[in-house]
Formats: structure tokens, C-alpha cells, sequence
């Protein structure tokens, strides 16, 4: 642990200190003896992880490896978009007449099978199976989205409704930030381990230039590479081959590591149930 999580690790448990001392606390930490309330927070923030963590190398994947354009790239995560506001309204009428447990778990499973099938991408993935993953993540978004919200909410006391919501926000963003921090470390450490057999693989000659390794992280090859002096486009293509296959590799493990996390998610949805506030009227799928 470096000092920077050092430090915010002392910061975080003296907030959560100082939430048990004052009168009127920002987050009742009387709220977690609930354990479906729990299961919901940490669920959103497994949910996020994998979820903003994976988007931020397709992204990547989609504009450098396969060389779309930004409104391009958006189009091919059309397919996700689409199933997150078709499922939406189905994931609330199911969770209305199941509960929210069978939809989470559900949600949580279609996810983790998402991740999994997008560490198979390549760099030569068509669009129809990069679609079909995409849609397929949405699928299992749409009722963590809608039920996670609802077990947040519904098992808060009454009085307390606005702090869970609050709560659910929070538990989403420092998921999505850890997922982007945890994943982004695992895929330097991967292409850390693999560029110097990938350059070798390509029929490059010499030690790649650390430089080139630091691009591989995101994909691209820099524009001044083809500029330098004795450089080929033959050359360039092989770099090139380089760098997108360890993006690639470390992409494949970042989403192995998505899809754990999502699989461990599955298993907290099964502590979760609707909440008493919830049963009393409250909507399903209030954000």
C-alpha cells in the first residue's frame, strides 16, 4: 500500500469515527445493522467496479486497436445502451412481483458471463461479437440498477430515505472510481510482463522503447514513431501488432478480474430482499 492509500485509509476510518460522535451524522451508521441495506451498497459498488473499470478500456479498445472514430465508437456501445432502457422497465415489473432478489442475482450472473465473454475479444473482433457482449452487459445491468436502488432505499428507515439514496450515489461512484484505480493497475502489471515478448514476437529487433510500453496501455501507437529516422511502414505495422496485442492480453485480464468481482456480486444479491419502506408503496427503481 502506497502512501496516498495510506493516507486515505486514516481519513476514512477517522470520518467514520467522527459519524459515531456527532449528533446529527451525514451517514447514520445505524444503517448498516440492515443487512439487506448492506448487501445493496456493496453490491452497487461490486456492480460499478466492474461496470465503469471495464468501460474505460473499451473505450480504448475500440478507438486505438480496432482505429474508430469517437462517434463511431459510441454506436458500437449502442447494443448496451439499448438493452440497459429496454431491461429497465422489465427488471422493475419483475422485481415488483418476485422481489429484488431472483432479478439481482440474475443480473448480477448475466453480468459476470458479459465480463467473461469480453476477455475473448480480440484484435480483429467483428462488430456482431463485440455487439453481442455489449448487449448482453446491459442485460445484466438493468435490474442491478434498478433493484440495488430499491433494497438501498426500501430497507432504510423512513426518516432516513434521502441519506440512502445519497448513500446508493456514493457506493456507485467509489465503485466505479476503485474499479478504474484496481483494474487500470492490473493492466499495466499485465502488459508490464508481456510487451517485451510481444515486441519480440513481431520480429522486432532490440529492447522496446519504454516509451512504446507505456503506450501499449492504452492502445496507440504514438504519431512520431512513423516520423523517426530508418523508420519503415513495415516497421511500424509490426510495432504497431506489438502494442495492440499486449493491450489486448492485459484488457482480457482486467475483465477476468471484472468478472470475479461480478461473480462475488451474485453471491451478496442473495442477502438482499425488499425493505419494509418499499412494501409500504415506495416505487421501485427510484434514482
Amino acid at each position: 500500500m502506497g502512501p496516498d492509500q495510506g493516507r486515505c485509509v486514516v481519513v476514512f476510518a477517522a470520518f467514520a469515527i467522527l459519524e459515531t460522535k456527532v449528533r446529527e451524522p451525514l451517514i447514520p451508521l445505524r444503517m448498516f445493522r440492515s443487512v439487506p441495506l448492506t448487501a445493496g451498497t456493496v453490491l452497487m459498488v461490486l456492480m460499478a467496479f466492474g461496470f465503469m473499470g471495464g468501460l474505460f478500456f473499451v473505450t480504448f479498445y475500440l478507438q486505438n486497436v480496432h482505429g474508430l472514430s469517437p462517434v463511431d465508437s459510441g454506436l458500437h456501445l449502442l447494443p448496451l445502451t439499448a438493452m440497459m432502457i429496454v431491461g429497465s422497465p422489465a427488471a422493475g415489473a419483475l422485481i415488483t412481483k418476485f422481489g429484488p432478489r431472483i432479478p439481482l442475482v440474475g443480473g448480477m450472473v448475466c453480468t459476470a458471463v458479459a465480463m467473461f465473454g469480453m476477455t475473448t475479444l480480440t484484435t480483429g473482433t467483428g462488430t456482431p461479437t463485440m455487439s453481442l457482449w455489449f448487449a448482453l452487459l446491459g442485460l445484466g445491468l438493468a435490474p442491478v440498477m434498478v433493484g440495488a436502488t430499491e433494497v438501498i432505499v426500501g430497507n432504510a428507515p423512513l426518516e432516513l430515505s434521502g441519506v440512502a439514496g445519497g448513500l446508493q450515489q456514493a457506493a456507485m461512484q467509489v465503485g466505479g472510481s476503485l474499479g478504474t484505480a484496481v483494474l487500470g493497475a492490473v493492466m499495466s502489471s499485465k502488459v508490464s510482463s508481456d510487451f517485451a515478448g510481444n515486441w519480440t514476437k513481431a520480429g522486432l529487433p532490440g529492447a522496446p522503447d519504454p516509451a512504446l510500453k507505456a503506450a501499449a496501455e492504452v492502445g496507440a501507437v504514438p504519431p512520431q514513431v512513423a516520423q523517426a529516422p530508418g523508420m519503415t511502414p513495415q516497421i511500424v505495422d509490426r510495432i504497431g501488432t506489438a502494442v495492440h496485442d499486449t493491450f489486448v492480453s492485459g484488457m482480457g485480464l482486467a475483465f477476468t478480474v471484472a468478472c470475479a468481482v461480478s461473480v462475488v456480486a451474485a453471491v451478496v444479491a442473495l442477502f438482499t430482499k425488499r425493505g419494509a419502506n418499499a412494501e409500504a408503496g415506495a416505487g421501485v427503481g427510484h434514482i
